[in-house]
């Protein structure tokens, strides 16, 4: 018999350092006031050099693994959502095993760009209900800095380094967990955000790295137009399929790429304004680690209570979408 899973821990991590839109006004041509316009950020982390995902993954982790009363001995599965791994190989799934000791866990990377993190819970969320897994720990982390272009003013704007994670286990009350997810993928709009040169079908060459080719490259409004409209339909899934209308649900927590994106999203779907979170001015886009940043923070600021209604949505590159619904509670 399937068992609902649920969240029973949260902890996120960024790097020290801020690079703010006065920096980045020195850098390419750009503006404070442009930036906060068209989407919404202040200031954003970027990790020192030589600092990995898996740094910033296991920062995030153990906190959040202490935060769940457990040791890292009790972690059997990781799932570490990310753009950017230390490696090709080994996964950063292995690297961050082994610097938390979690040597009963097995696990890998998955990618699916900003939308990794909600991939990554409902992945877990299956494993741990099928009772494939007690105590699964989901890490979305990104160090977006290593393949962003910084002379690139459509790109380096918006992104920044991060880390959350979450532990998930079987849920011991049947109105707290993972209620419903909701996944697509349009290949077809792979091109509109993509990093074209690094792998299989254009391996790195003096010509593929003369040509800027192995940072991040974006369409922005192609992303923009596909962004709002499935915002909108994902969400509209998975409520529709739940019996659900959106003042049914207490706090919204999208992916944080645009905060016009978000507005325009959640006004489409009915959802008031103050149960939407919004922490993008803070942190930027921080691709896999957005979500959990934006849980931490409503947890942190009292907005996130037991018991609560919850949507998750991301967009993401590939184009990848996906929602998680849930009824929030922790130990």
């Amino acid at each position: 018999m399937p068992r609902r899973a649920r969240i029973s821990s949260i902890a996120t991590y960024v790097p020290p350092r801020v690079l703010t839109n006065a920096d980045l006004e020195k850098m390419v041509e750009t503006t404070d006031e442009w930036i906060l316009q068209r989407v919404g950020i202040r200031e954003r982390h970027i990790v020192d050099p030589g600092v990995a995902t898996s740094d910033l993954a296991k920062e995030a982790s153990l906190e959040a693994i202490q935060r769940a009363g457990l040791t890292p001995a009790d972690i059997d599965f990781i799932l570490v959502a990310t753009t950017t791994p230390d490696t090709l190989l080994p996964s950063t799934a292995c690297v961050l095993q082994d610097k938390i000791g979690a040597k009963r866990a097995w696990g890998f990377d998955l990618m699916a760009a900003c939308s990794g993190f909600t991939y990554g819970v409902t992945t877990a969320a299956h494993i741990v209900a099928s009772g494939g897994s007690r105590h699964a720990l989901v890490v979305g982390a990104d160090v977006m800095s290593s393949i962003i272009d910084y002379t690139d003013r459509a790109t380096c704007v918006l992104f920044g380094d991060g880390a959350g994670a979450v532990v998930i286990e079987a849920s011991d009350d049947e109105q707290v967990g993972i209620i419903d997810t909701e996944n697509y993928v349009d290949g077809s709009g792979g091109p509109a955000l993509c990093m074209p040169a690094g792998g299989s079908r254009m391996p790195p060459t003096l010509e593929t790295v003369e040509k800027r080719l192995h940072y991040v490259k974006q369409d922005g409004q192609s992303v923009f137009k596909f962004a709002v409209r499935n915002f909108e339909e994902v969400c509209k899934r998975i409520l529709e399929r739940n019996n659900l209308t959106g003042s049914d649900i207490d706090l919204f927590v999208p992916h944080q790429a645009n905060s016009r994106i978000i507005l325009a999203a959640a006004e489409k779907l009915g959802f008031a304004r103050e149960k939407v979170v919004i922490n993008i001015e803070r942190f930027g886009n921080t691709t896999a680690g957005t979500i959990p940043l934006a849980l931490n923070d409503a947890v942190c600021d009292g907005r996130l209570k037991h018991g609560d209604l919850v949507l998750l949505a991301s967009v993401g590159a590939g184009f990848t979408v996906g929602a998680v619904l849930l009824r929030w509670g922790l130990k």
